[in-house]
């Protein structure tokens, strides 16, 4: 009438899981920072290397043109002729229409630069879209930035 168990049945007790999950648990704490951050430092490459096209197309262009874009014609000279078109503009320079960083946000770009020893000033103000900032907020340039010396 009763069946009797068996003692040779198999199965996971109640602690053998809870250590399962508690490993997992730990697992997650470390990779899952790791993984969260990944999406954010592509921007901020892709921004670089978008900031570095946009100044060797700046420098092809002051290289057929003679100087660079002003301020005014901004980026979208690399693009489309500005008005008035200069005499020997050979363009477009770019591949693509690039005028917006990764974060949506446009290329800031400024001519005569503020930078010493910079003909330009390029940048992106990063994840925030305001000047300053730091870890993915932090502006990048096409400038290398003057760190203090440690002491």
């Amino acid at each position: 009438m009763f069946k009797q168990l068996r003692t040779d049945e198999s199965g996971l007790t109640l602690i053998e899981l809870t250590i399962v999950i508690v490993i997992l648990g730990i697992l997650a704490a470390f990779i899952a920072p790791r993984i969260m951050d990944a999406p954010q430092k592509a921007k901020v490459s892709k921004a670089g290397l978008e900031i570095n096209n946009l100044s060797t197309a700046l420098q092809l262009y002051a290289i057929e043109v003679g100087e660079y874009p002003s301020t005014e014609q901004g980026l979208n000279a690399l693009w489309q002729a500005p008005n008035p078109t200069p005499q020997n503009w050979g363009g477009p320079y770019l591949q693509k229409q690039l005028t917006n960083d990764p974060w949506g946000n446009p290329y800031v770009y400024r001519n005569p630069g503020t930078q010493a020893g910079y003909d330009f000033d390029l940048l992106s103000y990063g994840k925030d879209g305001k000047q300053g900032g730091i870890g993915f907020a932090k502006d990048i340039t096409n400038w290398i930035e003057d760190t203090p010396a440690a002491q």
